[in-house]
């Protein structure tokens, strides 16, 4: 077992971890999680050592082989497969050692040993590593120093994985994947055969891999049984638990707190008011579970633009005088279009969404768009960019110049900058804060587009939440690109597949295509477009008639919000005593109508699926 004992850890004199304890049991799949900077990663050091606790022990299996990535990606000349090869360090010292030795029997036993480690089919199961994290042949043979950061710290994961450790520890393992190369890794976990520690903030993963929850909160860790749908009930429970114990205690503190107030200075009660105000000293608070008042996503809304908002034709799109990376580009962008780019990295979605951002001009054909169109275009390399000495309120004064000092304020106040939090230095930002400030400062002209490129890598579950839940109320349109497939599906209603050097229309369903990634369709089958089959006014009619039946589910999705929001409240106002009146026969009210309106959109939606069918059988 994996055992954590009272382990407290403080860093720059803060208590990072304190007395925390847990206990991992032998085979178990754990998915750690908690907030930004709540110490996960402090947490994963302290289990390799890197990191000595101030108090507590860790326990570890004796002669354990301990497998975590280091903070340096691998460097050098050496191919991706050399360097996941070598992280088989028995196998590559029998090896070295064969090439030298002479004595016979020991030939005998290192052959044997090699066998025994099945270290010839090693190249072999190298290559299907290296191959489900995005590199085809050519790519595994290449330098390492010939790829970026993110290709190398995905060969620093094969390598890892090659060495099947007997405890493997993975800190964020998808940020630098595409979502083939994450649905790949998330089923090579749930075959791992030994145990497993990974933070992960990808609900998918930390659904279908893992068996439990370390949830590390306020410096405590507490163990939950289950994914993460069955951590958050029972979070949920807690909680409710939590927050009766306490309404009782603070009803029990209040009546106490009178009857010493009112007896303390009577003879005869002295004694019993004495008596109660040490009961009361010694009552320990409960705190409610916290949630953090600053995970915020507030997109402020455009004014309208007329649909088409961009439309591509005969586009094709590269850098300089290399050929163009994509051509055959065919498609409109509607005014309150909600897209997901889908294909592997490299295949060009982020050219693609740089063309839509005017970042790169047509090299073919047209990209048309209005004069007035304002586009907000989040990367990670803004993330990166952040001056670190600057503070929010800086940054988005100087982007707002000319603006008061409260449209700035309330700028930052959307994303959860408010008070003393616009003026901390970026350097002391989270992640996932410096993720919602570049949010905010490409956001700050009220864009009629958003195209958020993996927006994701640096926030938690709850801020996810949070970003999807601000993207579905938002009246502009949404492009997106991410291996987030829960935020995909969400808030997603047109798929885009940028593959074979063009992009187009994917027909089938997000299930669909994580079938056909993990083989489980047809090569060829990728949603068959309707220009396969149909005529271009067919198409026009189709693309027309989803438009129309995209528009009313939205419509019906705003609303089923809208009404859940006020039974909410009528709930809300129902249970508190003496309220009521005219606030809940208001509330009643905008029910009903809000009811009409619902069912009235739900016509609508049923009679754009209706004549979509009709058009499609023809």
């Amino acid at each position: 077992m994996l055992t954590i004992d009272g382990v407290t850890v403080r860093l720059g004199g803060r208590a990072i971890l304190e007395r925390a304890s847990a206990t991992v049991p032998v085979g178990a799949r754990v998915g750690l999680i908690g907030r930004n900077g709540a110490g996960k990663s402090t947490l994963m050091k302290a289990l390799i050592g890197e990191i000595e606790p101030d108090d507590g022990e860790i326990s570890k299996p004796t002669r354990a082989k301990i497998g975590y990535i280091a903070q340096e990606a691998p460097s050098g000349s050496m191919t991706p497969e050399e360097v996941v090869l070598a992280s088989a360090t028995e196998r590559a010292a029998l090896l070295e050692e064969l090439e030298t030795c002479t004595d016979m029997d020991r030939m005998g036993d290192v052959h044997e040993r090699l066998l025994a480690i099945d270290a010839y089919s090693a190249p072999a199961r190298a290559a299907k590593i290296l191959n489900g994290l995005g590199f085809d042949e050519e790519m595994q043979q290449r330098p390492v120093d010939s790829f970026s950061g993110g290709w190398k710290m995905r060969i620093a994961l094969g390598a890892l994985l090659f060495s099947e450790p007997d405890i493997l520890l993975l800190d964020e393992p998808s940020n630098h994947l595409d979502l083939e190369a994450t649905l790949w890794l998330e089923n090579f976990l749930k075959s791992y055969p030994a145990t497993l520690v990974v933070i992960s903030h990808e609900r998918d993963l930390l659904n279908k891999v893992v068996d439990h929850i370390l949830h590390l909160q306020g410096g405590q860790l507490t163990l939950y049984p289950g994914g993460y749908d069955a951590f958050e009930k029972q979070r949920a429970e807690r909680a409710a638990q939590l927050a009766a114990a306490k309404a009782s205690q603070d009803a029990q503190r209040a009546r106490l707190q009178d009857y010493v107030a009112r007896n303390s200075a009577r003879a005869s009660t002295a004694k019993q008011a004495q008596s109660r105000a040490k009961m009361l000293a010694k009552m320990q608070p409960i705190a409610a579970l916290m949630e953090d008042p600053s995970l915020s996503f507030d997109f402020p809304d455009p004014a309208q633009l007329k649909s088409p908002m961009i439309t591509l034709e005969h586009a094709a799109v590269g850098y300089g005088e290399a050929p163009p990376i994509l051509k055959r580009l065919n498609f409109r962008i509607e005014a309150d279009d909600r897209i997901a780019l889908l294909g592997r990295n490299g295949n060009g979605k982020t050219t693609l969404a740089r063309l839509l951002a005017s970042q790169l001009s047509p090299a073919e054909g047209a990209v048309n768009a209005p004069g007035k169109l304002k586009v907000g275009y989040f990367t990670q390399y803004q993330v990166e960019e952040l001056a670190g000495e600057e503070t929010p309120l800086d940054l988005m004064t100087r982007a707002m110049e000319g603006q008061s000092p409260g449209a700035v304020r309330a700028q930052l106040g959307r994303f959860g900058f408010s008070g003393s939090r616009a003026q901390s230095k970026v350097e002391k930002l989270s992640g996932g804060e410096r993720a919602r400030l570049a949010l905010a400062l490409i956001t700050r002209d009220a864009p009629h587009l958003l195209i958020l490129d993996e927006p994701t890598n640096h926030l938690d579950v709850d801020a996810r939440e949070a970003l999807i839940q601000a993207l579905n109320t938002y009246t502009g349109a949404v492009i997106l690109i991410s291996h987030d497939r829960h935020m995909v599906e969400l808030t997603a209603d047109r798929l885009v597949l940028v593959d074979g050097g063009t992009a187009r229309e994917y027909d089938g369903s997000m299930d669909d295509y994580i079938d056909f990634i993990l083989g489980r369709k047809p090569k060829g089958d990728r949603g068959n477009t309707a220009s396969k089959s149909r005529g271009a006014n067919a198409m026009v009619d189709i693309r027309s008639a989803q438009s129309a039946l995209a528009k009313a589910e939205k419509a019906v999705e705003r609303l089923t919000a809208d009404v859940e929001k006020l039974d909410r409240e009528i709930l809300e106002l129902s249970g508190g005593a003496g309220k009521g009146g005219a606030k809940m026969q208001s509330l009643l009210t905008a029910r009903a109508r809000a009811g009409d309106n619902l069912a009235e959109a739900e016509q609508v939606w049923m009679a754009a699926g209706t004549a979509l069918e009709e058009i499609e059988t023809v």
